[in-house]
């Protein structure tokens, strides 16, 4: 970590997991650090992009361009998976939005065992999309849980947690990047003692589990019926992915950024009508309340800001969706 004095563990055999960009703090962290990395596992190349051309992971990428061991098992309930992990006589295995389940064999195979850092304060938010589902939700703060991984979706045990806020109107990529730093951070804190077997865990209370189900595109269309607060948190989940979006004059129209919401309408206005367009949002009034759009993307087209949508287009008065 840049600025950050490395935690000096070089007798330590460490396995990392983990596919996407969200990942690669977490293991240039231990890379920095000084810390002997085995093997890096991260999911085989898949199919992406409008030419399905087969592209690696970005972790994958990273630790290939370090020179370090790159695995790729499709599943590592194969046994041939198992016994090449066990082969490489791990201290810790470190996994971090890896995309694959481990099974006991493989958690039973490091010394200290498997640990997750998982990106919320679990047991809210377990699965797939917890920092969408979590400015989805309107929730005010989220984190980074280190924990003691077993067979189950997330329901291992806790190791520590670091807590962070949410801004209004903060996007999930900006949480993601936020989030990220903050895995690292936590490793980089917690290592020595994972090691020495010092950190004490707590069991999660089950019973306030909530599960972050994967994102669907459809998930992205906007209804105007629903509170401008609402639509607030639903533009900034679906940033980068899969975009808010509505209709305007019979074609798509996605939101990328919006800003706090107007409280006050205009008497006879109805959802999705824009009851005011400047270079500072345009308003689009909502269930109650109105949302202030601040960035928005035609077909065929960049996203752009309101101030040059409105000099480009003229909006207001009409109704969208």
């Amino acid at each position: 970590m840049p600025g950050e004095e490395p935690v000096m563990t070089e007798s330590a055999r460490i396995v990392y997991a983990g596919t996407p960009e969200f990942a690669l703090p977490p293991l240039q962290y231990l890379q920095a650090a000084g810390v002997e990395i085995s093997a890096v596992y991260t999911q085989p190349d898949r199919k992406a992009g409008r030419g399905q051309i087969l592209t690696a992971s970005p972790v994958k990428h990273w630790a290939l361009d370090q020179g370090l061991r790159v695995e790729q098992p499709e599943s590592l309930r194969d046994p041939a998976a198992k016994k090449q992990l066990a082969a490489y006589h791990p201290d810790l295995m470190v996994v971090t939005a890896y995309g694959l389940l481990l099974p006991a064999e493989i958690l039973a195979i490091p010394r200290c065992g498997c640990v997750n850092l998982h990106a919320s304060l679990l047991p809210r938010w377990r699965g797939a999309a917890p920092i969408q589902r979590a400015i989805l939700a309107g929730d005010v703060e989220t984190g980074i849980t280190l924990m003691q991984m077993d067979t189950g979706l997330d329901t291992g045990a806790i190791l520590a947690k670091e807590t962070t806020k949410i801004a209004a109107g903060e996007t999930s990529a900006e949480l993601h990047e936020r989030l990220a730093e903050l895995a690292a951070r936590l490793l980089a804190d917690k290592l020595p003692q994972l090691l020495d077997g010092s950190l004490q865990s707590e069991q999660q209370q089950h019973d306030l589990a909530s599960y972050a189900y994967k994102i669907k595109k459809e998930e992205a269309w906007i209804d105007w019926s629903q509170t401008a607060e609402q639509l607030l948190c639903k533009v900034s989940a679906f940033n980068p992915w899969p975009i808010a979006q509505t209709k305007w004059q019979g074609q798509v129209l996605r939101i990328g950024r919006a800003k706090g919401v107007v409280s006050h309408l205009p008497k006879g206005v109805v959802p999705g009508e824009v009851i005011a367009a400047t270079e500072q949002g345009i308003d689009v009034a909502c269930g109650r309340g109105a949302l202030s759009v601040m960035e928005l993307q035609l077909p065929g087209a960049r996203m752009i800001s309101c101030a040059d949508f409105i000099h480009a287009h003229r909006i207001c008065g009409d109704k969208l969706g």
